[in-house]
């Protein structure tokens, strides 16, 4: 699945570094950094984020950032509502993230490309083996979120929550640099995964953790903050209630605290990608990525 082309020597020392770095000690500095709600602290971060990201404000619900009580809250800001319309046909699938596609294709034997070069396998995604084959041979778009990006998640289909789960892991950075050089990244990395039955299919969504990112949150969990890789795991993080959650198109799931990247799977012959969607293509969340063909199998659903 993969062709090789060796990362220069500036790529390979810049993952090297971040083996050396303590990943957990710095995530868990900047969540309390970015959370302060120190006036003279979050105004010198968000003037410094305005001038090294310059982000587009314009959609912003509250578009003054200096109202915004800390960093955190201003990274992770509403959209005025409008701001990002849904497709009108009811087979679309939405992108769930503003983003820029880093992959997109086939799984092919169980594995997913990460970058030129480099592939790895869905059941290592997952850190399940059931549920990695529920995916065989369907189709994969991995969206990384630049930091002047709008970081909420939202439901690329209609679905209602069927598993959730987080699995601890490290925290490299999720750019194209270190997704060149560190093997199995998205695998490595901690992550949030989130399956979703839509009729008769399911299609999953894994929120990928990176270097800084202090938490991931989930609208039934809350925050779910970075654990030690050799913790025990995974964890389920299903809503503590009897009713199930339903959550249409273009709804809130999550959010990022600060930036990362999310992979939809849906599951074999049912999907049909746009032939845009190409890596380093700018997508925004509800723009159409694809379509559904056909219900899965009611086998997906169990």
């Amino acid at each position: 699945m993969s062709s090789t082309e060796a990362p220069s020597a500036a790529a390979r020392l810049f993952a090297a570094v971040q083996h050396l770095l303590p990943q957990h000690a710095a995530s868990a500095f900047v969540r309390r950094l970015t959370r302060s709600r120190s006036r003279p602290l979050k105004n010198l971060l968000i003037r410094s984020f305005l001038r090294g990201y310059r982000p587009d404000l314009r959609e912003a619900l509250e578009p003054d950032p200096m109202r915004h009580a800390s960093f955190n809250e201003f990274f992770t800001r509403a959209l005025r509502t409008g701001a990002r319309p849904l497709p009108a046909q009811a087979a679309a699938i939405a992108s769930p993230v503003d983003a820029t596609v880093s992959q997109a294709g086939s799984i092919e034997r169980g594995r997913l490309l990460q970058a030129k070069g480099r592939d790895y396998t869905v059941e290592a995604l997952l850190a399940s083996r059931p549920w990695a084959e529920r995916f065989a041979g369907g189709a994969f778009v991995t969206l990384y979120l630049a930091p002047s990006d709008y970081h909420r998640i939202h439901m690329p289909l209609t679905g209602t929550l069927h598993a959730a789960w987080y699995v601890p892991g490290r925290l490299f950075s999720v750019n194209e640099t270190t997704a060149r050089c560190v093997p199995g990244l998205f695998a490595r990395n901690e992550r949030v995964i989130c399956m979703f039955t839509h009729q008769e299919l399911v299609f999953g969504l894994v929120l990928v953790g990176a270097l800084f990112v202090g938490s991931m949150t989930t609208v039934w969990h809350g925050d779910v903050t970075p654990r030690r890789p050799r913790e025990p795991g995974p964890v389920a993080l299903e809503p503590e209630t009897a009713v199930p959650l339903h959550l249409e198109r273009g709804a809130e799931m999550g959010r990022f605290n600060m930036g990362s990247t999310v992979i939809l799977l849906l599951p074999a012959a049912c999907s049909e990608w746009s032939d845009s969607l190409v890596p380093g293509r700018a997508v925004r969340m509800g723009e159409v990525l694809g379509r559904l063909v056909r219900s899965a199998t009611a086998r997906d659903t169990r």
